[in-house]
């Protein structure tokens, strides 16, 4: 299996959730080898920093990923986009951003799988690697917990989540990541929020950009939007995207099998520093497996506004 990037750049304007701040991120084709790696422009005195998409360099998760270079320049909100791409099958790209906060769009990651498949993913000449799970390793926080066991050609996701309100409750999923699967069950799931914590992010700098056009608003007894949940379990869905995203910054594509209950952006950083200390737990193989054919898909590499959201789906 060979290693792949997007067939040409793709371009996306949006607001930062958070700051509430415009925002553009330009998706470029990458050589083989690269990973992912984000160009960080709009510095002081016009300078420019790349900052490679590793969990060494998560600098804060609280509501978001943020990761950062020694010298300061940080980007955040990384999962979504993370998420579209190791969904998708991209192992190379180089991301500019023009500020510090990626956009949201429509607080999930539908709009950049949709720009990818205009652009098209394509190979390169260089054999993909795989990071193999080999024993299990888990990691706690709080009532938290999320495990990664051996198993598998690909990533598979099993998530639970329990919230004291019978709007979400308990849900569970589990999930094998493939570009079909993703695209069609997790990518167009939504980030949400409770109406009752507003106020308190406001005061805290956080959910400056959030509406209803980018996240799921939770009252007491019912979700705000008026359109609905775009599936039954989109929470959960959620919860896996977010997995997927913060899982790429591993720096390959996992083989294995990662449980959790209540997982976080915390926790799933905490999951990768755990596997990497220990050098007994995995291998960095050659991906030999599940072999498809990757073809070029023209398109206009260009995507400035979300696409209407699905309607409700209940399956």
């Amino acid at each position: 299996m060979k290693q792949t990037t997007l067939g040409d750049r793709i371009v996306v304007d949006g607001i930062g959730v958070h700051s509430g701040r415009p925002a553009r991120v330009i998706l470029h084709p990458a050589d083989a080898n690269s990973g992912y790696v984000f160009l960080r422009t709009g510095l002081a005195g016009g300078r420019e920093r790349l900052i490679e998409a590793r969990f060494g360099a998560v600098r804060q998760t609280e509501l978001c990923t943020v990761i950062g270079s020694d010298c300061g320049a940080t980007v955040s909100t990384v999962e979504h986009c993370l998420a579209a791409l190791a969904g998708l099958g991209v192992d190379n790209a180089l991301i500019e951003i023009d500020g510090p906060e990626l956009p949201i769009l429509d607080g999930s990651s539908r709009v950049f799988v949709e720009a990818i498949d205009q652009v098209g993913v394509v190979p390169l000449s260089a054999n993909r690697k795989v990071l193999k799970v080999l024993k299990p390793v888990r990691v706690e926080n709080g009532r938290s917990y999320a495990e990664l066991v051996p198993g598998g050609n690909t990533l598979s996701l099993d998530v639970e989540i329990a919230f004291d309100t019978p709007v979400i409750g308990r849900q569970a999923r589990s999930f094998d990541l493939t570009p079909g699967r993703f695209r069609s069950e997790i990518s167009a799931a939504r980030t949400f929020g409770f109406m009752k914590d507003v106020e308190m992010l406001w005061k805290a700098g956080f959910a400056l950009g959030a509406s209803l056009e980018n996240t799921v608003a939770v009252g007491d007894d019912r979700v705000i939007n008026p359109e609905g949940l775009r599936f039954a379990d989109e929470f959960v869905r959620h919860k896996i995207l977010d997995a997927v995203g913060d899982l790429a910054l591993a720096g390959y594509m996992l083989r294995g099998t990662y449980r959790a209950f209540c997982p976080g952006h915390k926790l799933n950083v905490m999951m990768l520093q755990k596997l990497f200390d220990d050098r007994s737990a995995y291998a960095i193989v050659d991906a030999t497996t599940a072999r498809r054919d990757i073809s070029r898909e023209t398109g206009h590499g260009e995507l400035v506004a979300p696409a209407p959201a699905f309607g409700p789906h209940t399956r």
